[in-house]
């Protein structure tokens, strides 16, 4: 009776845990499709009230209509405004309004700060902003990292390295560690492959990385 037991207590566990490694990457995907959306749909949503005041249609105060309009119309938006700011004038325009927000105290540094975080997001491969590897939270488990920048000790002379840490699922959250450059593991990853294996919880990512720093490093 107890080998019996024990058996159904063993096929429970890896039939379980089967089914959370079936389910669990389409889990993950789930939830960060949901975030967007709804984060697109609270973005689009005032713009499809005004709607429903100039045109009182009973259609338009349908919730799933409103929600769909929303992110429909927040998307248009985004794009949009990509186009018009690749052109040369939507560039000076931009410019324009940057310099306005900067001169603004408190928004200047909020809105500097997320923007230098983008663009390093965003950083070409070729760039001094890339993909890396630090000893986090403790000496032999690795955590990724995008190096933004190095700078240099002024008592020792040491090159030492600004290094932001996003958090898994939500890259958003993160924490900035200063350290030295030579406890910096260098990578072969994109940035875009770095903010899949983020976003997914590592579901999707490549099938080799560099964890360990080479001998020429």
């Amino acid at each position: 009776m107890k080998r019996l037991y024990s058996r159904a207590m063993r096929s429970l566990q890896s039939n379980i845990l089967a089914g959370i490694l079936t389910i669990g990457p389409l889990f993950v995907t789930c939830l960060i499709f949901s975030f967007l959306f709804s984060t697109l749909a609270k973005a689009g949503l005032p713009m499809v009230k005004l709607m429903a005041v100039i045109f009182p249609e009973e259609l338009l105060l349908q919730p799933w209509l409103q929600s769909v309009l929303a992110i429909l119309l927040t998307v248009v938006v985004l794009y949009v405004t990509g186009r018009v700011t690749s052109l040369v004038v939507g560039r000076h325009l931009f410019r324009l309004f940057e310099a306005i927000l900067e001169r603004l105290p408190f928004v200047a540094k909020v809105y500097t700060s997320v923007r230098q975080l983008l663009d390093t997001m965003m950083a070409k491969k070729e760039s001094s902003q890339r993909v890396v590897l630090v000893d986090f939270p403790i000496a032999g488990q690795k955590c990724i990292g995008f190096l933004t920048r190095q700078m240099t000790d002024e008592s020792t002379g040491q090159a030492l390295a600004a290094v932001l840490l996003p958090n898994a699922i939500n890259p958003t959250s993160a924490i900035l560690q200063i350290l030295p450059l030579d406890r910096v593991t260098d990578t072969d990853l994109s940035m875009e492959q770095a903010m899949s294996m983020l976003m997914t919880g590592g579901a999707v990512g490549p099938d080799s990385i560099r964890f360990e720093k080479s001998a020429r490093s």
